[in-house]
């Protein structure tokens, strides 16, 4: 049997292990509100205690009637899948107190449309909003310096991201299929895009690369089919197997002579890229780098 919602203010910590899930939520704290106001249903909301200062991994999981929760200025952490799959979550404000969001914390929660990640948290986990399908804005404070694999992904109603200048690495499937994404800012402090990073993220079409980055990972641009340009920098020294696989709207690309290595199918399926110039600088090109349309020269 969940416990009492009152319980958790005899605690620092919202329990984890699933201590909530699927809990009806009773007992309200949402301000206005009280028990009788309810008209009988099941509450869909919950305020958290002031002094909690932890929400545990998986505290409130599968809870699929919560539509809005209140997390106090005391809170530092939220756990890994938090709100697991919480899919009637629509609003969350997090606190300035904050400084992490675990793997998974927002996995799933479907109804989120907006979220403000506060300048006290310098990291996001894996999958932190994986799956966050109805998600249009996110805001990504400078405060942050890791942004774990997945942790966008499947975002499908993003359509603009800044990512700040105090990251470093854009992790594997960080943003992949953000099917409505148009528009995203790389800081000149990325040094590396990671395997899959933008895959089908087909609204996109333009993208500037910094010159800090020096490589371009395993299908880093797999089937954006809408991109139609790209600038590589000459500080990048390798483009990974199937970066731009399919990319069909890519017209025309320059590498630069820094490059050294073109992977397997790099440019495969760019069924409008027609030409493209190899500079000498390039001793490796992997198997079908290019589609057989594209006339390939060599300098």
């Amino acid at each position: 049997m969940s416990p009492s919602i009152e319980t958790i203010s005899l605690f620092r910590e919202v329990a984890g292990r699933k201590a909530f899930k699927k809990h009806m939520f009773e007992t309200s704290f949402k301000e206005g509100k009280d028990k009788d106001d309810l008209n009988g249903e099941k509450d869909k909301y919950i305020r958290i205690p002031k002094g909690v200062i932890n929400i545990g991994d998986n505290a409130f999981e599968d809870c699929e009637s919560l539509k809005e929760i209140v997390i106090p200025n005391s809170i530092i952490n939220i756990g890994e899948n938090a709100f697991y799959a919480c899919k009637s979550l629509k609003e969350i404000v997090i606190p300035k107190s904050v400084t992490s969001i675990g793997n998974c914390a927002f996995y799933r929660c479907e109804s989120l449309k907006e979220i403000v990640i506060p300048n006290s948290v310098t990291s996001i986990g894996n999958n932190a909003f994986d799956g966050c399908k109805n998600l249009k804005e996110i805001v990504i404070p400078k405060s942050v310096t890791s942004i774990g694999d997945r942790a966008f992904a499947c975002c499908y109603g993003l359509k603009e991201i800044i990512i700040p200048n105090s990251v470093t690495i854009i992790g594997e499937s960080v943003f992949a299929f953000c099917y409505g994404l148009k528009e995203i800012v790389i800081p000149n402090s990325v040094r590396s895009i990671g395997l899959n990073a933008f895959a089908c993220c087909y609204s996109l079409k333009e993208i500037v690369i910094p010159n800090s980055v020096t490589s371009i990972g395993y299908a880093a641009f797999y089937d954006c089919e809408n991109l139609e340009e790209i600038v590589i920098p000459d500080s990048v020294t390798c483009i990974g197997n199937r970066a731009f696989y399919k990319c069909k709207s890519l017209k025309e690309i320059v590498i630069p002579n820094s490059v050294t290595s073109i992977g397997n199918t790099a440019f495969w399926g760019c069924e409008s890229l027609k030409e493209i110039i190899i500079p000498s600088s390039v001793t490796s090109i992997g198997n079908n780098a290019f589609s057989k349309n594209t006339k390939v020269i060599y300098e």
